[in-house]
């Protein structure tokens, strides 16, 4: 089979969300350089919501389109399983992901399955830029740091730092059904969807290369909520079975970015008060983190901005 007849499907779950985005999600995988793509699209709102009707209308665009198929859930089931419907809807030799409100690079398609055939991949993962609704970039998740990708150091390198996110993943069709799939976990689905992954022993890559473009919205969606101050407590707990694998230094780093993140969870929230104690905490535990943390952010941005001019 010649890299051309390789099918890669592409799972979109879509949930209260204006068409506007998803056309633009939509449109960036028409125009991919790779052609051989499978669109799926997972309508995940109340079959009586207005969201659920726009949709209707605006995929009946794509009703004679062999390589687009549009599946509505009969009831809200949420991100995680509403993937895993795409999942088992997907014909593709390989599955990759693309939320609704964000969009692939032209080549991110080509790129990737290129990547995953010459290193004979289970699954591989890349960077990702992320951007406010103005599409100025305000974070970039690169893991240049991560040198060695066997089983141990792929675990502590994700329990400390993600390697995520979703539209940067893509599997072995065959490799992700043997896994299950998603977890459903209201935050933290692409990470136990990775821990998974690196701890049934998949053959893991990393594409130094960034295709995907992520918004970041003023109304946050997932990150605003209580579902996510709940969630990244729950997580965190969870990852305290890991510990007995890491050093004190280690754990002090894993406690410092629970409290950070803990700290923008709160401030997006509006709870002011307990945004403050969780950034005391996060200082307190680990103060060289903080300054070498901030230092890095900066720089990697400013150099993501210089790079960009």
């Amino acid at each position: 089979m010649s890299n051309s007849d390789l099918r890669v499907s592409v799972v979109i779950p879509t949930f209260k969300r204006e068409c506007k985005y998803l056309h633009r999600a939509m449109s960036s995988i028409k125009h991919q350089t790779y052609t051989n793509i499978e669109i799926v699209v997972i309508d995940d709102n109340q079959s009586d919501s207005e969201y659920r009707e726009k949709n209707i209308e605006f995929m009946k665009e794509f009703e004679n389109d062999p390589n687009v198929i549009y599946y509505l859930n009969s009831e809200n089931i949420g991100g995680s399983l509403a993937r895993n419907v795409g999942i088992n809807l997907a014909a593709g030799n390989y599955i990759t992901f693309l939320d609704d409100d964000d969009e692939y690079l032209p080549e991110k398609v080509e790129k990737q399955l290129k990547f995953m055939i010459n290193n004979d991949c289970d699954m591989s993962f890349a960077e990702l830029k992320i951007v406010n609704e103005k599409k100025i970039l305000i974070d970039y998740r690169e893991h240049s740091r991560l040198k060695k990708f066997d089983k141990i150091s792929l675990l502590k390198y994700h329990i400390m730092r993600h390697l995520t996110g979703t539209p940067t993943f893509m599997f072995k069709a065959e490799k992700l059904r043997e896994i299950g799939g998603f977890e459903d976990a209201k935050i933290g689905q692409e990470f136990y969807l990775m821990l998974k992954s690196i701890e049934n022993d998949f053959k893991i890559c990393y594409l130094n290369d960034c295709d995907v473009i992520a918004y970041r919205h003023h109304d946050g969606g997932i990150s605003h909520g209580q579902n996510k101050i709940d969630g990244e407590n729950k997580l965190y707990n969870f990852k305290k079975n890991y510990f007995v694998n890491f050093s004190m230094r280690e754990k002090m780093f894993i406690r410092f970015r629970h409290y950070a993140v803990m700290m923008v969870a709160y401030k997006r929230n509006k709870h002011y008060v307990y945004a403050l104690g969780s950034g005391l905490v996060m200082i307190f535990v680990s103060p060289f983190d903080f300054i070498k943390e901030i230092s890095r952010f900066i720089i990697n941005i400013m150099k993501k901005h210089g790079m960009e001019r």
